[in-house]
């Protein structure tokens, strides 16, 4: 168990910036609160101890939710880990046949979690051929997987700096540099530039927001909405996660349905994200009334009534603001980076977001050279105009 968390930083009676003192945390705190168990292995002398899941982590999340978070911390799928993906399946399965009971836990849970990080830590899909030479004995040469181990370590920090700064930014702490130099290891600091921009990466393409220096002099960062959304980008005073991805989301949904989406649309859509009507979200809170009143009243979105509908029905277009602060073609390589593919693979969106594009860079410079606008518009631009709701 401290193999692992000393790859991601967190040492046995060293405080730790986020966790405090992990050993007592592990060891007592948790145990109390029944998400660990922590015994002494039978006969063992001097005493050894392991680590099982306690009845409240069996009762509150499940194998494939763990490997899920793990997954998504290393930017990659549950399937990228054949093995801990399998153990997974098979306890869903248990779960929905009724077969969980405490017994069959109890056996499978002995000594099996530090074994599957380990497994996490130390694997990738397309390593797996090289796993039986690992388990030879050592040479007097590196063995060729010390590059992949070392990849894999820098993937850990990458992943655990990516937690770190949107904690900091939930609860609207100062991020520094010198606390991010500890968070990714003395020995990676060499590599500091590299897990930042990967770390800022991740964070953009999934929350439309950017990690930037902000004070040079004191080396201070600050992630920053790409919309000028309130709070910087949490909409309400309070604290949180930034709001600016899931609307980038419906903005891409409204643009793919050719500029106007019905609501029921957009539900379907944000379900793939699970993100349900009426059910509060960890990132979003309640999404309902974040997409049909907040963004709304800021005016990104416009949500009105089908015309004609009865009983009503409701559909959603751009608001002035997110026609004044993006484009189509923001929109659109942000759901490319989402994606992971280029924008030509939505050959007809990316024609449409050119097109405005260009239309928006001869408004730009109608108005720089104060020329009379309307013989710049193009049969395309005056269509749009009526399309995106200019009414």
């Amino acid at each position: 168990m401290w193999d692992f968390l000393n790859a991601l930083g967190i040492y046995a009676g060293q405080r730790h910036l986020i966790f405090g003192e992990p050993q007592k945390l592990i060891t007592k705190d948790l145990v109390q609160e029944k998400y660990l168990e922590y015994r002494q292995i039978p006969g063992s002398d001097p005493p050894s101890y392991e680590f099982l899941w306690g009845s409240r982590a069996l009762a509150e999340t499940s194998k494939m939710k763990v490997l899920e978070i793990l997954a998504k911390i290393n930017d990659t799928v549950p399937r990228a880990f054949p093995v801990l993906y399998d153990d997974a399946l098979r306890d869903q399965e248990a779960r929905a046949g009724g077969r969980a009971a405490a017994g069959v836990h109890t056996v499978a849970r002995a000594r099996v979690p530090c074994k599957a990080m380990s497994y996490f830590l130390s694997t990738r899909a397309d390593d797996s051929e090289n796993s039986q030479e690992e388990e030879h004995p050592a040479s007097s040469e590196a063995p060729p997987s010390m590059e992949n181990s070392r990849s894999d370590s820098l993937a850990t920090k990458v992943g655990l700096l990516k937690q770190f700064l949107l904690y900091k930014y939930k609860m609207k702490q100062p991020i520094l540099k010198v606390d991010i130099l500890r968070i990714i290891d003395r020995k990676f600091h060499d590599q500091f530039a590299e897990i930042l921009k990967r770390a800022s990466d991740r964070i953009k393409t999934v929350f439309a927001v950017i990690v930037k220096e902000v004070d040079s002099s004191r080396h201070l960062y600050d992630l920053v909405s790409k919309l000028k959304l309130p709070n910087k980008g949490r909409i309400r005073a309070s604290r949180g996660l930034p709001k600016t991805g899931l609307l980038m989301n419906v903005l891409g949904m409204i643009f793919m349905k050719g500029n106007c989406a019905s609501e029921e649309d957009i539900w379907k859509y944000l379900k793939l994200m699970r993100v349900y009507p009426g059910k509060k979200h960890y990132i979003y809170g309640e999404p309902r009334k974040l997409i049909t009143q907040d963004l709304v009243r800021l005016k990104y979105l416009e949500y009105r009534q089908v015309r004609g509908s009865d009983p009503p029905r409701y559909e959603f277009l751009w608001g002035p603001q997110a026609h004044a602060e993006t484009s189509k073609m923001k929109v659109l390589e942000f759901l490319v980076r989402v994606n992971k593919t280029a924008p030509s693979y939505f050959s007809s969106f990316y024609e449409e977001a050119l097109k405005d594009e260009k239309e928006r860079a001869q408004i730009l410079e109608a108005d720089v050279s104060s020329i009379f606008l309307l013989p710049l518009f193009s049969p395309f631009s005056l269509n749009f105009s009526d399309i995106s709701f200019n009414r």
